[in-house]
Order: C-alpha cells, then sequence, then structure tokens
C-alpha cells in the first residue's frame, strides 16, 4: 500500500513511474476535489474503470475527449455509503469509533457560522460538529 499526499507530491508522474507509464486501472475519487477529478483522469490507463465516490461543493468540470477519445473509460457514480447509517449510529453509541482522531473541530451550536467555515476548509479541517 501506498499514500501520497497531492499537496506535496505529484500524484500523476508516481503512479505513471510506478506502472511503466501505464497508469492505473481503477480510480476511486472519493474526496470532493476537482482537481482529483482531473488527476484521476490523467493517472489512470487506457480502458480503465473511474469510480466517482463523492459529493461535490461545486460543479467540476472536465475534458471529456479524455474519457470517451483518448481513453474510452468506464465511468461508475457510486452511491455515498448505502446502508451504513443505522451501523454508523450503533457503532457511535457502542463507542467503537475513534472520534478523538475523527472529529477535528467541536463548537457550539450559536458559532455555527464558523463551524461552517471550518467545513469548507478542507485542509483546515477533517469533521466539524456543531454541540446544542
Amino acid at each position: 500500500d501506498l499514500v501520497l499526499n497531492p499537496t506535496e507530491t505529484d500524484v500523476v508522474q508516481v503512479v505513471r513511474e510506478m506502472t511503466d507509464g501505464y497508469g492505473c486501472d481503477v480510480y476511486i475519487e472519493a474526496t470532493g476535489s476537482g482537481k482529483s477529478v482531473v488527476q484521476g483522469l490523467h493517472m489512470i490507463r487506457k480502458l480503465g474503470t473511474f469510480v466517482e465516490f463523492s459529493v461535490f461543493q461545486q460543479p467540476v468540470t472536465v475534458d471529456w475527449t479524455i474519457i470517451g477519445d483518448s481513453k474510452e473509460l468506464d465511468i461508475l457514480g457510486a452511491h455515498c455509503s448505502p446502508h451504513t447509517y443505522a451501523v454508523a449510529i450503533r457503532m457511535l453509541r457502542q463507542g467503537l469509533l475513534p472520534m478523538e482522531k475523527i472529529l477535528s473541530h467541536s463548537l457550539p451550536l450559536a458559532e455555527f457560522r464558523k463551524g461552517m467555515e471550518l467545513a469548507a476548509d478542507s485542509l483546515g479541517s477533517l469533521k466539524v460538529t456543531l454541540e446544542p
């Protein structure tokens, strides 16, 4: 397994080097960042599979010639976590999730505007909660 930080590394170049220029077979975009979509299109191999598993704040525009003409990709959309909410709530109730590692900020409900700003800053926060 390998983890790459796209703010520190040219991830497209690293994947291409690792695969002798071939590219990855499957790319799963789960960040919600438009840049990640573009990176994926450039690092995936011809006839590869691109899976979109995100919710975006803004519309994302890409060069469709990469998808059809250049690479002939299979594009799949994935539903964000079907049938998982009940499981997640049960795990929260049972204390099975490491919330201290997941929550980056906890604010009183009166500071909801600050919470929204923090949540929108993907580099400055992970998960923000508001407490009544």
